[in-house]
């Protein structure tokens, strides 16, 4: 797997695709960083190295030129972050752009505009490929956000780098992180499963369950594997339809040897409201009119004693309506469990959006092993997919 520090970028120009796809407020002012402090290492690596960087990205779902998804309005943030002036060019193909990058020295950045201005980029175009690839001597993928997609600056534009193309530190460092939970993780190893759907993990779950001594099963998708089983959930959510599959998960599981984990009891509620009025119940016995919307006291105690016996911790969902104060409790706990795991030598490794979103909230970011920057990349590895945009460098 080549990575930045294979190459020698001195007097070089590397093209490199990043993922600044990052939420803006009305006054166009990005919220939330993390994204960019995600690419800086592999930006100042091939500056330090006296190459010159040529960033081209995407942001939002634009329908042709749309001012408001300009890349123009996040250059401040780049440059508080990276430490260095950016250049930006309104346009990411013709010849204003080549003469930019013509004109770009050692050490300098030059911003390409949006990607996705033109459709040709998601379309995964060859011609669009090629006039991006003559922007840089060597392309370096840095974008596991969109590393899924088959798209002109993803994967199309890797086949004229022939030998040039690399992987940027972020991307690796994903790449790494799952491979280590998937394949060479030390046991016993954990997957912890949350959110509202069964049907949005039914592949990973069966890709996993060859990998893991532990699932934990939380949040919404608990309630059709208690349904499934003869409990009453009240007005919980849950997949009438899936809950054939849930048995036989449960089946496949007891086969392999994975212990499965269900919460035993919930917070209920009379309404879908941070204020509503509240209940502890057994999961199997939650009344008529009643909803789970967290884990209960005893589920989170079962829950803490698992993480802390495992050594290998993938977390991808919440146990609860975290959004709302009331309900947050459980993720919350699962987060110090894994907190007090880490600490004590585990690898935690948390992806999905809703996952890194309750990270982020509540302080535990920096105090879990690594923090996945893509949630829909990172889905489909864990399903035991290659990506196009992994696949793309290492051909």
């Amino acid at each position: 797997m080549k990575i930045v520090k294979d190459f020698n970028f001195k007097n070089k120009k590397a093209i490199v695709r990043v993922d600044f796809n990052v939420p803006l407020n009305g006054a166009f002012e990005v919220t939330d960083a993390t994204r960019i402090q995600a690419a800086k290492p592999t930006i100042i690596e091939i500056l330090e190295q006296g190459g010159s960087c040529v960033l081209m990205s995407h942001l939002g779902r634009p329908k042709g030129f749309q001012e408001e998804f300009s890349l123009k309005h996040i250059v401040k943030s780049i440059e508080s972050i990276i430490g260095y002036t950016v250049k930006f060019i309104d346009d990411c193909i013709g010849d204003k752009v080549a003469d930019a990058v013509a004109n770009l020295e050692a050490g300098e950045i030059l911003l390409l505009e949006n990607l996705r201005f033109y459709e040709e980029e998601e379309k995964g175009e060859l011609a669009f490929a090629e006039k991006l690839s003559k922007f840089g001597d060597i392309y370096v993928n840095d974008a596991f956000g969109t590393a899924h997609r088959a798209h002109a600056s993803t994967t199309i534009i890797a086949q004229f780098f022939k030998d040039n193309k690399c992987f940027g530190n972020l991307l690796a460092r994903e790449i790494e992180s799952i491979d280590k939970v998937l394949n060479n993780s030390e046991k016993p190893v954990l997957a912890i499963l949350g959110g509202a759907k069964v049907s949005s993990k039914i592949t990973v779950i069966e890709n996993i369950l060859d990998k893991v001594d532990h699932l934990i099963i939380g949040g919404g998708m608990s309630f059709t594997f208690v349904k499934a089983q003869g409990g009453n959930i009240g007005n919980s959510i849950c997949e009438d339809d899936k809950m054939e599959l849930a048995l036989e998960i449960l089946k496949q599981a007891k086969a392999k040897n994975v212990q499965i984990h269900i919460p035993v009891d919930v917070i209920a509620a009379d309404d879908f409201s941070n204020d509503a009025n509240t209940q502890i119940c057994d999961i199997s016995a939650i009344p008529d009119g009643w909803e789970g919307v967290d884990a209960g006291p005893k589920s989170i105690a079962i829950f803490d004693a698992v993480v802390n016996k495992c050594k290998t911790i993938l977390w991808n969902g919440p146990l609860g309506v975290f959004e709302m104060e009331s309900f947050a409790g459980g993720t919350i706990a699962l987060g110090h469990a894994i907190d007090t795991a880490t600490k004590n030598g585990a690898f935690s490794l948390v992806g999905g959006g809703d996952s890194v979103a309750a990270v982020k909230q509540f302080g535990f970011a920096e105090k879990v092993s690594y923090v996945s920057t893509g949630g829909g990349a990172m889905l489909e590895m864990l399903e035991g997919k290659t990506l196009p945009g992994i696949e793309a460098i290492l051909k």
